[in-house]
């Protein structure tokens, strides 16, 4: 491609009687090119198209993606057109998006430069960053989340590998389970914990652990290590993967998921993305994030997750029956659509839900299983007959087709809209 000075240099030789050969040897260039330009069937400037435009039937729904959410990381687009069969590279893609000017300018959204910035050294099995992450609008549904999720992640500051669990709160017996969770996902524990001023975790005035999570410190066999007072770049590990996990992946959540299939989709994410990272090894090696982290030596988790006691609250469903994690409990038919309390100590096999009228009832907590009903529920089961082709059939009628899966919520929802226009906010 030559320049606009090489095209009047070229014109301007032509016209005193050079022949093209000549002018060809003195701008060294080829004289196809010097003819291409002297005929007008090349611009300055403009490079002719090295072949045919594998972008363009993507346009419409990149413009489309964008306008529905402005801040939409080119990453996470990126991600969704390459399942929709987009095959050339990253840079080709983000090229593209600029030079078609598809994502609408926001002016805020420019952040500073030139801030002072310092580069720490983590030793490998050292330390693991601690955050929370509170995510707006979850998807219908979902018991005892409400308008927030909040989500606990835990990062690996040598390789950067990092982990989340998604909690309904962030009070202390939410954290210690979700710590012990988050622990076994990235493979062992650390000689150090790295927290901000966490009030569930040290006293915000003066940094020290508070007496309650002492035990949760020394049940994990760690250090806790507090952040210095207006230092937030001392923890930009796990920021970093706050603004990950925010931005590729809950903005991204489909809305007809429910909480244990949000929680395999992070951790399958984590997995396709985040641990395929590309880094470099003490030696200057090619690796991954993946490979680093099999490299760090950290201790074994606890096989007993910490003393902790969850309580929440439920509404029973019009079936009398109660939803917690996953699994569904029942409760006496005159308390259908009544509030209940559930009570469960961490890693046990049983719950306990406390009743408005004051009585417990015990049912398994395994994953998977359902509390045995009681005698006006299993007498209306057993009337059911489940039939091997998908119907079923109550006994002594006619056999009767069997309601279809529910049609999915369509991608441009109310629910993932509301994620993508409200803030999220990281706790740090």
């Amino acid at each position: 491609m030559l320049t606009q000075e090489d095209d009047i240099d070229i014109h301007a030789l032509r016209r005193r009687g050079w022949s093209i050969s000549a002018i060809a040897r003195h701008v060294g260039r080829d004289r196809k090119t010097i003819r291409a330009y002297l005929d007008g069937k090349r611009q300055a400037g403009v490079r002719a198209p090295a072949g045919e435009d594998s972008f363009a039937e993507y346009v419409t729904y990149c413009t489309a993606r964008l306008v529905e959410d402005p801040h939409l990381w080119a990453t996470a687009l990126f991600d969704e057109v390459s399942a929709l069969g987009y095959d050339r590279s990253y840079p080709s893609f983000t090229r593209a998006l600029r030079l078609r000017g598809v994502r609408p300018p926001c002016e805020p959204c420019h952040p500073g430069k030139g801030r002072p910035v310092a580069i720490i050294d983590h030793p490998a099995g050292e330390e693991t960053q601690w955050d929370w992450v509170e995510l707006p609008d979850p998807p219908a549904g979902w018991d005892g989340y409400g308008k927030k999720a909040y989500l606990l992640v835990g990062a690996l500051s040598h390789s950067s590998k990092w982990r989340g669990v998604l909690c309904e709160s962030m009070e202390q017996p939410q954290l210690a389970d979700a710590q012990h969770r988050v622990a076994v996902r990235l493979g062992g524990l650390t000689r150090d914990w790295r927290f901000d001023r966490m009030s569930t975790v040290v006293h915000p005035a003066t940094g020290n652990v508070t007496a309650t999570y002492a035990p949760i410190a020394k049940h994990f066999g760690v250090r806790v290590r507090v952040c210095p007072p207006r230092r937030g770049n001392r923890k930009g590990v796990v920021e970093k993967a706050n603004h990950t996990a925010a931005q590729r992946w809950w903005r991204t959540l489909p809305d007809d998921v429910t909480a244990a299939q949000a929680q395999a989709l992070l951790d399958q994410f984590c997995e396709r993305v985040t641990d395929r990272r590309r880094r470099s090894d003490a030696d200057g090696n090619r690796c991954t994030v993946a490979d680093l982290a099999a490299a760090e030596q950290l201790r074994p988790v606890p096989t007993a997750p910490p003393i902790a006691v969850l309580t929440v609250t439920r509404k029973a469903t019009a079936q009398a029956l109660v939803h917690y994690r996953g699994n569904r409990y029942s409760l006496p038919r005159e308390l259908a659509g009544a509030t209940v309390t559930v009570t469960h100590r961490v890693g046990a096999t049983t719950l306990a839900i406390v009743t408005p009228s004051g009585g417990h009832r015990r049912g398994a907590s395994a994953a998977g299983r359902r509390h045995r009903r009681h005698r006006p529920h299993r007498s209306a089961r057993d009337r059911v007959e489940h039939r091997g082709d998908g119907r079923v059939q109550q006994r002594g009628a006619a056999p009767v087709e069997a309601p279809g899966p529910a049609r999915p919520r369509r991608p441009g929802s109310r629910g993932r809209v509301a994620r993508q226009q409200q803030p999220i906010r990281h706790l740090g």
